[in-house]
């Protein structure tokens, strides 16, 4: 099965709101479309948004089909599309990957450094999650399956240390991405957001010609409350951009035109699947097309 037609397999559960919705609407009467645009977790802000955009664009256009009309301005909420991970390919990063635990951290760095790693660059994980012993054994085990080494201290380890270890190595075997896990407790703990600022000076003073690029991971399963653990983050370290993991899993693929909308912070990984390659550098368009698919 291509990315492609994963992606529209993963979103069936988020399309198939939209597209009862269309079965008994119009233009006049869009609450059948609020109620599902809500449901997929969109959000209040941007469905209101896009329910008033898609009134006036009715109105300029009154041949067009609603789903076509709506299409194009989820399309416009999107930044041009990128790839991510050729942008990694250019020069040395360090990428630092925050957010809550069980939001699919550990696997998406098992994944992401596997897509950096079959491009012909050369990878290293640091086990910057040091509460958790499984966490250290997580991205151990990850590390074996993909050939990657993996930077660790014991469980209890000052995280900045571990951070610092990592940059060291990497800067003495000149490897070209260096991947570093963190903890996850809860977003709301000040302790943590406090931690994740010391990780990130660190390697702010350490990194030398290396670039820095903070990715947060959300859970798509999580829908709004997503949206609050991404501003709640962001607010704190300044988010790059976002991986979403469990797209495959959810009717709520919404979040993801919410974050882009109320956030402006880009999603540039998306995952919709258990299996080592289902996950892949985001593409907006793909995404509009696959949640749309046979609706036009």
């Amino acid at each position: 099965m291509g990315w492609f037609d994963r992606l529209r397999q993963g979103l069936e559960k988020t399309r198939a709101l939209i597209r009862r919705s269309f079965s008994n609407i119009s233009a006049e009467d869009l609450e059948e479309l609020e109620i599902a645009l809500l449901s997929a977790d969109v959000g209040p802000k941007t469905t209101e948004r896009l329910l008033e955009e898609l009134k006036a664009k009715w109105k300029a256009s009154p041949d067009e089909k609603l789903s076509s009309l709506l299409k194009s301005s989820i399309t416009s909420l999107f930044p041009p599309p990128f790839n991510i991970i050729d942008r990694f390919l250019n020069g040395k990063w360090v990428i630092l990957v925050i957010g809550v635990n069980g939001s699919g951290k550990t696997t998406t760095i098992g994944k992401l450094g596997k897509l950096l790693k079959d491009r012909g660059k050369s990878v290293i994980f640091v086990a910057g999650d040091t509460f958790r012993a499984a966490a250290i054994e997580q991205l151990e085990i990850w590390g074996e399956r993909v050939g990657i080494p993996v930077i660790k201290h014991r469980e209890g380890a000052d995280p900045g240390a571990v951070a610092f270890d990592g940059l060291k190595s990497a800067k003495a075997r000149n490897i070209d991405i260096v991947i570093v896990d963190t903890a996850g407790r809860l977003h709301t703990k000040y302790n943590l957001m406090e931690e994740l600022k010391k990780v990130r000076r660190v390697i702010e003073r350490e990194k030398e010609d290396y670039q820095l690029y903070t990715l947060l991971v959300i859970d798509a399963t999580m829908g709004q409350n997503a949206i609050n653990q991404a501003r709640m983050f962001n607010e704190a370290l300044m988010v790059d951009g976002i991986a979403v993991t469990k797209l495959d899993g959810t009717a709520k693929g919404g979040v993801v035109i919410s974050i882009v909308s109320e956030l402006k912070i880009p999603i540039v990984l998306v995952g919709v699947g258990e299996d080592i390659d289902d996950m892949q550098s985001f593409n907006s368009e793909e995404f509009v097309n696959a949640l749309f698919w046979e609706m036009n």
